[in-house]
């Protein structure tokens, strides 16, 4: 079949545009569409895409429109039987550059190819050129593509009978294999490469390898909660840790005292950059993976999640020329990915911007960046000073934890520097209390700080199998509903559980946002000493949407639920 069949341009041409289909078949408001179009000129995603993550749109739909539009099938692949002889006639590299992957024979001179994009007339023809046959495209999410790729090249599903030839069905629980035939392997380079991929293309933020009584336990953490991925025999343990630890150069014969290292590498194209962590326990050491995907660093602040007037009020405050932003919230709230995406916007030729970190997640183009190494006496106060001399424009500490570091970033805002950082309170108005108590006089405080913004993190409901319910008036009461809408008939949704995402009910997460701006009547609390609690009324009565109210109407919009919302806020 020539792909020109399938699709003239001529046709494309009269081809209505999918927002305007979208627009007639009533799945997205004009005002959605126009949202999107504006955040689609600074994104290198298709328009499809942005409304599915905005939560807009369901794949489903979008689905149903494309292939409506092109005359084509559209398909699930979590839901459909892939044929992995088929699957296999196109490598996994032209596979990935094209969002395309064989599925079926359809007859002896036709391949069926699910892809993201089939009206691509020149991967279509490469693709016939490659495998000789006629390709008939459909098609399907780029989410499903890209886990189906994986899943039919991944290296680690032969792994259990290469261990078994390798190391002998009967070899002894407990022997060691020797680390330096261990680490060569290909049976552990194949597991471990396996395992790395299988959790960036999950998106675990967190690898654990965590060794037990008789085996060695990974773990990912997804979305901020911890799922068991894999059982790897007590016989494999030492040559798993030690791969690990040759992977991001650490001392493979030191096992008593922790090591810090790190791995640079790409997975499916992406470059992605490993934090690794060992610890000894009782059975072995523990080592921890954290992920830093390069491309989530690109997000742009209306990619988080913030509402318009939050991310109003936010931006506002970072783009005076002085002045100290502060982020706050627990570990693992998301502090430094927003504070990488304000240095976003801020980064330009014009200006100097220097950051000291603990340790640098991304490398920042444009951005002078340095590491904190506190056995050579690189602290976050001696960094902090040394960048002050080096005549910065913006500075960026990564955390304030002493008074010495919060008093030179403090005088560093007051002195003509914008200065970013982020300090552990619970709430916005905390953050003023918290300096006091670490020993900065609240005048000084008062006056060098714009803008307090506290966050958390909450998972996302998955759009494909949310599902919607009809809350009792005692929960809505219970949970601090405002009264108009314990009065109406609201519809929120709760997680049920489906093949895309794994059964939990949710995909991906949402920051949930408090933004305080320190006016003049909370500059005058700050300095009479006043608590947190009578700060945060006057906020609030300032226009301030606390991190709880973020979070209800969130669960107001379906996006998320009030389950995860009591999950991650006091």
């Amino acid at each position: 079949m020539n792909p020109n069949e399938i699709i003239s341009r001529k046709q494309r041409k009269k081809l209505l545009p999918i927002g305007e289909i979208l627009l007639e078949k009533g799945f997205v408001t004009r005002e959605q569409l126009n949202t999107v179009l504006k955040k689609q000129k600074n994104s290198p995603k298709r328009l499809g895409e942005l409304l599915v993550e905005g939560g807009f749109l369901s794949q489903d739909q979008l689905h149903l429109v494309l292939a409506e539009r092109l005359g084509v099938e559209s398909i699930t692949l979590a839901d459909t039987d892939v044929d992995t002889l088929a699957a296999t006639t196109v490598p996994e590299k032209l596979a990935r550059r094209y969002e395309a992957i064989p599925i079926r024979f359809a007859d002896e001179n036709t391949l069926v190819v699910a892809m993201v994009d089939p009206t691509n007339v020149f991967a279509i023809d490469d693709l016939r050129m490659m495998t000789g046959y006629d390709i008939k495209p459909v098609v399907a999410s780029s989410e499903d593509v890209s886990s189906q790729i994986s899943k039919i090249h991944r290296l680690g599903e032969s792994v259990d009978e290469q261990m078994e030839g390798e190391y002998g069905a009967d070899a002894e629980e407990g022997t060691d294999v020797d680390i330096r035939d261990a680490a060569s392997e290909a049976p552990i380079v194949k597991l471990v490469n396996s395992l790395i991929g299988q959790s960036v293309d999950d998106k675990a933020s967190d690898v654990h390898f965590e060794p037990q009584e008789k085996e060695l336990v990974v773990r990912y953490r997804i979305d901020g909660v911890m799922h068991e991925v894999m059982s790897i025999p007590k016989r494999m343990q030492s040559g798993v840790l030690s791969r690990l630890k040759i992977m991001s150069d650490l001392d493979i014969a030191e096992r008593r005292i922790p090591q810090d290292g790190r791995i640079g590498l790409v997975v499916g194209g992406k470059p992605i950059d490993i934090r690794v962590a060992s610890m000894p326990t009782v059975y072995g050491e523990k080592i921890v993976l954290r992920i830093l995907d390069k491309s989530s660093v690109l997000l742009s602040l209306s990619d988080l999640g913030f509402a318009e007037k939050a991310l109003s009020r936010f931006e506002q405050s970072f783009m005076k020329p002085y002045g100290a932003i502060l982020v706050t919230g627990p570990t693992g709230s998301g502090k430094s990915t927003t504070l990488y995406a304000a240095l976003n916007v801020l980064n330009s030729r014009e200006k100097n911007i220097i950051t000291v970190e603990d340790p640098v997640e991304y490398r920042l183009a444009g951005i002078n960046q340095t590491q904190i190494h506190t056995k050579a006496g690189l602290t976050f106060a001696s960094g902090l000073r040394a960048i002050l001399r080096s005549d910065p424009d913006i500075v960026m500490v990564g955390e304030i934890r002493d008074r010495e570091t919060a008093q030179i970033a403090i005088e560093a805002a007051l002195t003509g520097h914008l200065v970013l950082s982020t300090l552990h309170t619970n709430n916005a108005p905390g953050a003023l209390s918290r300096l006091t108590e670490m020993g900065i006089e609240p005048f000084l405080t008062a006056s060098a700080i714009e803008c307090v913004l506290a966050q958390r993190l909450a998972r996302r409901l998955c759009m494909e199998c949310r599902e919607p319910y009809q809350p009792t008036e005692e929960m809505l009461r219970q949970n601090s509903f405002p009264h108009e809408v314990r009065d109406a008939d609201v519809t929120l949704y709760r997680p049920k559980g489906c093949t895309r995402c794994n059964n939990t009910g949710y995909k991906g997460r949402l920051g949930i946002y408090e933004v305080m701006l320190v006016s003049e009547a909370i500059e005058r609390l700050t300095v009479e000493r006043k608590s947190a609690d009578e700060i945060s009324r006057v906020a609030q009565a300032e226009g301030m949407v606390t991190l709880r109210e973020d979070g209800i109407n969130k669960v107001l919009g379906g996006v998320t639920s009030m389950e995860e919302i009591a999950r991650v806020i006091v």
